[in-house]
């Protein structure tokens, strides 16, 4: 999985095919560090998205929308102000490097013609989009990289743009059989490492490629290479910089099962036992392999200190339950204390003054028994005093049996907690679950409008290969809500056995009965929206909506029932249709 310069370079290519001559219709910034541009040439209109994110930088042509903020950051102001309804004259590539240089037409307030490029680094955690004039001077970049973070380039308003500084690679079109005796043969590396590190634009994935179709082993160092495979090796260089020469990309995505394990630009060979699937552009690759990660990594950072605070409750809770068990195990010696007392009342006539101990028949087990005694005490003294620790221990029991089914209660919740943290897509599915770490006591209340925000989450959709409704809760409020007022009594129900995970109600409108197909799709939404979504297979119980019922106080999301059935599946929901809506 690798954003290199031939994956840019095939998005380069059908930028200039596509928005060349078009004018850019609309700016929008969804993101702090993501723009979206809507371009309308030749009667179409395209969205083009642009990310400058540190985990996910990306640009690719979307079908798909986002919702925007409210008041439009400074950036996308200052964009809008130069260059909304701006002509598109070029698009580039500078030296098959992770930059796209877009030259952009627009009229000042005098009306006069001027230029202006906007410049997208895609450079992992040193991405950044920026603005400059015709001079090279940057008006404004979406991050403002100052001499304190960076000594090696400053990317502030009024400085002159500068390139990113290189790493002594070359381009492939200026490959040479010069440059491959005297630099690339000269490296004391494994060829793999050797191609990438002085290569602009191939990343590892890409040189591991190479390497397979020279029939080279790219792991192998370079100076074991033989005259044949040396030239194989060159052979492969010069017919990789001839295909992205002539622009004859072949984008794909390749699939390990049913997870996409790696995509490229070009046909990945190295990979001939794995399914490949073709895609008619690189964007449909990157818009299908990027989307749930790119949507994954973002909800992932804006839940940070919501996963904080429930790791940190699970890992106090845990250590809890670890010390509440060892205590009650501690308390298994009251019973020996209460036969001690027993038996100091039969056999205590016995015992001599300043005796330390008593040697009798336990009569529960017909067995001799050795029993201590306090030689300053009397037998019924001794009596008392194991009878005192019993009591003693017993309440410690007793208290404790409910300390303990408490805190696993609790335990339990703050996993599905963590569970549904796992399963957010967006902003108003962690809103509920804050609001739900409020009303536990986990967080302080603040603000007053988030109930009304809240309303817009709503649970995850699916049909059955057979037509039924199958709804997923995405937190416990809604697993409340599915299963105690949305559900009617002859719905289906189903959870993972003993673990945390969602509500899954099947929706039996007019029908009777089930087909197995669909309550083993059911069961697979179960395993896969649980804590269990990594194993194997989960055991998932199922009943009727009507067996269930909520203890008094219990937490949110909480239910028992007694009379069910089960089921062990895989966690696997490939080919479940989702209902977005």
């Amino acid at each position: 999985m690798a954003f290199d310069g031939v994956v840019i370079a095939s998005v380069v290519h059908d930028m200039n095919r596509l928005l060349t001559g078009g004018r850019i219709y609309k700016i929008y910034q969804p993101e702090a560090d993501e723009l979206l541009l809507v371009i309308k040439n030749n009667k179409e209109t395209y969205r083009l998205l642009i990310s400058a994110g540190a985990s996910l930088p990306l640009i690719y042509f979307t079908s798909k929308t986002k919702e925007n903020p409210m008041t439009a950051p400074n950036f996308c102001m200052l964009l809008r102000k130069y260059i909304s309804n701006g002509k598109i004259l070029s698009i580039c590539q500078p030296g098959m490097e992770r930059i796209v240089e877009m030259t952009i037409e627009h009229l000042n307030e005098m009306g006069d013609i001027c230029h202006k490029k906007l410049i997208v680094e895609i450079m992992g955690k040193h991405s950044n989009i920026i603005f400059i004039d015709e001079k090279g001077m940057i008006i404004d970049s979406i991050k403002h990289i100052s001499n304190q973070i960076s000594s090696v380039r400053e990317v502030l308003p009024g400085k002159t743009y500068t390139t990113p500084p290189g790493k002594g690679k070359i381009a492939l079109c200026d490959l040479s059989v010069t440059w491959m005796e005297n630099t690339l043969l000269k490296k004391s590396t494994s060829v793999q490492k050797a191609i990438y590190g002085s290569i602009s634009g191939i990343s590892p994935l890409l040189a591991n490629e190479i390497c397979y179709r020279a029939g080279i082993d790219g792991d192998c160092a370079v100076a074991s290479l033989t005259s044949d495979r040396q030239t194989a090796l060159y052979g492969e260089l010069v017919r990789l910089k001839n295909q992205i020469e002539i622009c004859d990309f072949h984008p794909n995505i390749v699939y390990e099962g049913k997870t996409p394990k790696e995509f490229s630009a070009l046909s990945l060979s190295m990979f001939a036992d794995l399914e490949s699937v073709s895609f008619s552009s690189i964007s449909e690759v990157l818009e299908t392999f990027y989307a749930q990660k790119e949507q994954v990594t973002r909800i992932r950072q804006k839940s940070t200190d919501l996963r904080r605070i429930v790791q940190n409750a699970l890992e106090r809770t845990a250590k809890k339950l670890d010390l509440q068990t060892k205590q009650l195990k501690d308390t298994q010696k009251k019973e020996k204390y209460k036969i001690y007392g027993e038996l100091l009342h039969t056999y205590g006539y016995d015992i001599s003054p300043r005796q330390k101990e008593l040697i009798c028949v336990n009569y529960y087990d017909g067995k001799e028994i050795t029993i201590p005694l306090d030689p300053t005490l009397s037998a019924m003294e001794n009596a008392k005093k194991y009878f005192d620790r019993y009591g003693k221990l017993k309440r410690t029991y007793e208290a404790l049996s409910v300390l303990i089914g408490e805190t696993k209660a609790e335990l339990l919740h703050l996993e599905s907690v963590s569970n549904a943290l796992e399963i957010a897509r967006d902003e108003n599915d962690l809103m509920m679950i804050r609001e739900e770490l409020v009303e536990c006591g986990y967080l302080k209340h603040h603000g007053r409008n988030q109930k009304k925000k809240q309303k817009k989450s709503k649970p995850f959709h699916y049909i059955s290969s057979d037509g039924f409704h199958i709804y997923v809760g995405k937190n416990n409020f809604q697993n409340d809500e599915l299963s105690f007022k949305f559900a009617n009594g002859k719905d289906m129900w189903f959870h993972a056995k003993k673990m945390a995970g969602s509500h899954v109600i099947v929706k039996m409108e007019t029908a009777d009965t089930l087909p197995d197909r669909t309550y083993e799709e059911a069961a697979r939404l179960a395993a896969y929206y649980s804590k269990g979504r990594q194993a194997p297979k989960v055991e998932v119980d199922y009943t009727q909506r009507r067996n269930l019922k909520k203890p008094p106080q219990a937490k949110p999301g909480y239910v028992i029932y007694h009379t069910n059935y089960s089921m062990s599946i895989e966690p696997d929901i490939s080919g479940i249709r989702e209902i977005t809506e």
